[in-house]
Order: structure tokens, then sequence, then C-alpha cells
């Protein structure tokens, strides 16, 4: 896959990096998440432990416990043009849990959670049936595009 014309990322881990996928596959699935939507980008990505997450979601989102993603879309002033799309804070150890429970491989799964953030920042959304469909389905062409099977194949 093409990679971006343009992309600023920063990957930082406030967890052991033991067993998580590398800045290089978070930047690729970043890439192709953006891929044709955008000319230039510019985000943050962060892995942390329960207690962040926690923290962030409560915070944020008024729910108590730590969350899988969440996404962060820039607020810029009007008038300012920059690539600045956000923020998007993946909760690892609520990741490898999830992972294990669906039978999922971890890798697969951070690739879609990945996905779904920069979806998010994006400005796409999943708040009613019809926009879930259409933001699932983009996910399932993306992640296919990279290999992974479809995160949402319910197991037989």
């Amino acid at each position: 896959m093409p990679r971006s014309a343009q992309l600023d990322l920063s990957v930082s881990y406030a967890v052991p990096r033991r067993g998580l996928p590398s800045a290089a596959s978070f930047r690729q699935w970043v890439e192709a998440a953006l891929y044709g939507r955008v000319k230039r980008a510019d985000l943050a990505l962060r892995l942390v432990g329960d207690y962040e997450g926690r923290s962030l979601n409560r915070h944020y989102r008024g729910k108590d416990y730590a969350t899988n993603v969440l996404s962060f879309p820039a607020e810029l002033p009007p008038g300012v043009n920059l690539p600045v799309l956000g923020d998007i804070v993946i909760c690892a150890p609520v990741v490898l849990k999830e992972a294990r429970l669906q039978g999922k491989s971890p890798k697969a799964h951070f690739a879609h959670l990945t996905v779904h953030g920069t979806l998010h920042l994006l400005g796409f959304d999943h708040d009613d049936e019809r926009d879930a469909e259409a933001m699932e389905a983009l996910e399932r062409e993306i992640l296919a595009e990279l290999g992974f099977e479809d995160p949402y194949a319910e197991d037989e």
C-alpha cells in the first residue's frame, strides 16, 4: 500500500513495550486509514496502562473504566489551517485482554483499533446504525488491504 503523502506521527509508550507492536506498525496502520483521505496529517498515538486509560475515559467521557481506544480530534481556532488531526490513546492492557477473550491476535486487534481511532480523527463515527455500518465497512476494507481478517466477523 502506498504511503500517505505526508504524515507526522508521534508514537509514545507509557507502558512496557514488550509484546506491543512497533512504532513502525502503528505508522503503517495510520497511513492505511489516512490513504486517499488527507494529503497531510499530524497526530500522536499514545499507549497507556489501565490507570491512565481509566482516568482519561472518566475525565472526557464520564465512564469510570479503562476502554480500548480514545480519539481526541484537534480543535483548532477558526482560520488556523494546520494538518493537525489530534490524538489517539490506546489502553494496551485492555486491548490485550480483549484480543485474548475474542480469540484474535493482539497485532490484529491493535491494527483494528488504530484504524478505528484514526477514522474517528477524520470525522467518522458510529453514533447511529447507518454511520456504524459505514464506518465498519471502511474498517473492514482498510484491514483487508493490510492483510487482516474482518474484525467484526462472528466466531462460528
